[in-house]
C-alpha cells in the first residue's frame, strides 16, 4: 500500500507505527513488571516445612553434640599422644641408662650397689607404668573420637531420611506452585488475546490504529514470552498437548478462513466487471497492480504487456481509454494520466 501513498502519508503512516511501537514497548514493560511479581503471591518454600520440627531438630542437635564432641576427642587425643610420645621417650633413656650403669656394675662386680639396682628397676618400672597409663589415655580419646564420628554418621542417616521424604513433598508443591503461577499468568494473559482479537477484527483500520496494533503486538509478547515458556511440563505431556490443542484450532482457524475467502472470491469473480471495481479499495487495487498481480482476484499477470486490458483468470477489466483524449490508462485510476479527465461513465470499457 505504500506506493499508494502520498509521500507526507508514508512518513506519517511510519510514525504512527513508531507510536504503536512505543506504545507496545511500555505495555510490554508494565505487563512484565506485573508477570515477575506474580510468584510473590505464593509462599517462599523450604524443606523445613515439610519436616517433623521436633524429630529434625533433636537429630541436628545430636550432630552437632557429637560433632563438638569428636572435635573435643581429637583435641585430647593430640595431647595424650604427645604425653604419651614423651612418657615413650623418657623410659627409653631410662632404660639406655639403666642398661648401661648394669653393664658396669657387671664388670665392677660391687656388692653394695644391690640397694641401687633396687632402687633403678624401680624408677624404670615407674617409667614404664606411666607411658602404659599414657597409652591407655590415647586408647581412650581414640575410642571416644570413633563414638562422636559413627554418632555423627547414624544421626545424620536419620536426618537424610527425614530429608528426602520432605523433599519429595517439597517436589511435589513445588509442581503445585508452579501450577497455578501458571494459572496466574494464564488468566492475565488470556483476557489479552482476546481483547486483542477482537480489536484487530473490528478496530484494526480505525482512527486509533496505532494504539489497537500496539496493544496487539503486547498480547503477542505478553503469550509468546510471559506465558508458553512458563508451561508447566509434567513430563512434556502438558506443554505437547497445549502444543496439539493450539496447532489443531490455529489450524482449523486457517483452513476455515481459506475456504471463506476461495469462496468469497468464486462468488465476486460472478459479479459484473463495473461492480467489482467499483467494490475494490482504490489502495487495495494499487497496491495490487504494483505487486503485478490482478486487484480483482490477486493471480499474477504482466501488467507490462500492452495487448492485455483485462484479466486472463476472472475477466476484470485492468486497462481502459480515456473517454476525451483516447489514452490507454489504468482502469483503476480516478484520473487520465494524459489530460487530467476524472474517470466516469465516459470512461467505460466495452469487451472486444
Amino acid at each position: 500500500m505504500s506506493k499508494a501513498l502520498r509521500l507526507s502519508e508514508k512518513w506519517f503512516h511510519r510514525g504512527l507505527w513508531l507510536v504503536a511501537m512505543v506504545f507496545a514497548s511500555f505495555l510490554v514493560g508494565l505487563g512484565g513488571t506485573v508477570v515477575s511479581d506474580l510468584p510473590k503471591v505464593e509462599k517462599r518454600l523450604s524443606l523445613d516445612d515439610y519436616m517433623d520440627a521436633a524429630a529434625s531438630g533433636a537429630l541436628r542437635s545430636a550432630i552437632k553434640t557429637a560433632e563438638r564432641a569428636g572435635q573435643d576427642a581429637d583435641t585430647a587425643l593430640e595431647q595424650a599422644q604427645l604425653k604419651r610420645r614423651a612418657a615413650q621417650a623418657d623410659s627409653a633413656a631410662a632404660r639406655e641408662t639403666f642398661n648401661n650403669w648394669l653393664s658396669t656394675r657387671r664388670a665392677t662386680q660391687l656388692v653394695d650397689q644391690d640397694p641401687e639396682l633396687v632402687l633403678r628397676t624401680k624408677a624404670l618400672d615407674a617409667l614404664k607404668d606411666r607411658e602404659r597409663a599414657a597409652g591407655a589415655a590415647v586408647e581412650a580419646q581414640q575410642q571416644a573420637a570413633l563414638d562422636a564420628r559413627q554418632t555423627v554418621v547414624r544421626e545424620r542417616r536419620k536426618l537424610n531420611e527425614l530429608e528426602a521424604a520432605a523433599q519429595q513433598q517439597l517436589q511435589a508443591e513445588y509442581r503445585r506452585v508452579e501450577l497455578r503461577v501458571f494459572l496466574y499468568r494464564l488468566a492475565l494473559t488470556l483476557p489479552l488475546l482476546v481483547i486483542a482479537g477482537w480489536l484487530f477484527v473490528k478496530k484494526r483500520k480505525s482512527t486509533y490504529w496505532p494504539f489497537v496494533w500496539g496493544f496487539i503486538l503486547f498480547a503477542v509478547f505478553a503469550f509468546f514470552v510471559e506465558l508458553v515458556p512458563y508451561l508447566p511440563s509434567y513430563g512434556g505431556y502438558v506443554r505437547y498437548v497445549v502444543g496439539i490443542v493450539v496447532t489443531a484450532l490455529v489450524g482449523r482457524q486457517a483452513i476455515v478462513s481459506l475456504n471463506r475467502y476461495l469462496e468469497k472470491q468464486k462468488l465476486a469473480e460472478q459479479l459484473p466487471d463495473a461492480q467489482r471495481r467499483e467494490e475494490l479499495s482504490y489502495d487495495t487495487a494499487l497496491t495490487r497492480l504494483a505487486k503485478s498481480v490482478c486487484p480483482g482476484c490477486e493471480r499474477p499477470v504482466d501488467l507490462k504487456n500492452t495487448a492485455i486490458d483485462f484479466c486472463p483468470h476472472c475477466g476484470i477489466g485492468l486497462h481502459d481509454h480515456c473517454g476525451r483524449c483516447s489514452t490507454r490508462k489504468s482502469a483503476f485510476a480516478r484520473f487520465c494520466h494524459a489530460c487530467g479527465t476524472g474517470a466516469g461513465p465516459a470512461a467505460a470499457v466495452s469487451r472486444p
